[in-house]
């Protein structure tokens, strides 16, 4: 007993090993951290992405006054470039990304609805919004200082899976949207029909604003 009462004692003011415990209970707070810290870092990377190729698509449609199916396939493609490093298709060869581009034409009252929309999933572009659906724009560009114009809708979706953490999360859907003013279109309510200060799509040649405004050639 004498010695029980002994080794109790001295376990009592033994402190050896308090390092190797200590270090034990927080290792597993540290490396949750430093993994929560990359794919928190990795998934705010590939959001800007998102965004960046959203405003791209609108950008590059809005500088035509019309498209042909070649040029939108070519820029909507080129949504794969805006996109990179990150990969486009899944390890079984499924799409990552989808990039919607449509025309939204508003009426003389407000009116919103799609004139035309193409779809692509990183492979193949397809059609997008059907035609004529209405639409809700943000409270932005509400007003009648807008009515009887078009704006270029870009919307992208991106399937982003954390490399260390998708069992937690699983896949997340990163999406942002961008509207943009057709920059040259000129047909007016005095000098077309609807849709206004639009941009043409599909049609048989490309006008940029530069052969549009400056060239004068179409």
């Amino acid at each position: 007993m004498t010695s029980l009462a002994l080794r109790v004692r001295q376990l009592g003011t033994d402190s050896s090993a308090v390092a190797a415990t200590e270090f034990a209970i927080v290792v597993p707070f540290m490396l949750l951290l430093y993994i929560g810290g990359v794919e928190l870092g990795d998934g705010m990377s590939i959001s800007a992405k998102v965004s960046k190729t959203a405003h791209t698509v609108a950008d590059l449609v809005s500088q035509n006054t019309q498209v042909t199916a070649a040029q939108m396939q070519a820029i909507l493609g080129a949504s794969t470039a805006t996109i990179a490093p990150y990969r486009v298709t899944g390890g079984t060869g499924q799409s990552l990304i989808t990039v919607t581009v449509s025309e939204v034409s508003t009426d003389s009252s407000g009116n919103a609805t799609v004139q035309w929309s193409r779809s692509f999933n990183g492979t193949t572009v397809s059609t997008g919004r059907p035609a004529g659906q209405r639409m809700t724009l943000p409270p932005s560009l509400t007003g009648t200082q807008n009515n009887n114009v078009s704006l270029i809708l870009s919307e992208v979706a991106y399937a982003y899976t954390p490399n260390l953490g998708y069992t937690i999360s699983g896949t997340i859907t990163l999406r942002d949207s961008q509207y943009l003013f057709p920059r040259c279109s000129t047909n007016s309510p005095g000098s077309s029909s609807f849709p206004y200060f639009d941009v043409k799509f599909p049609s048989s040649a490309t006008c940029s604003c530069i052969q549009h405004m400056q060239q004068k050639i179409c």
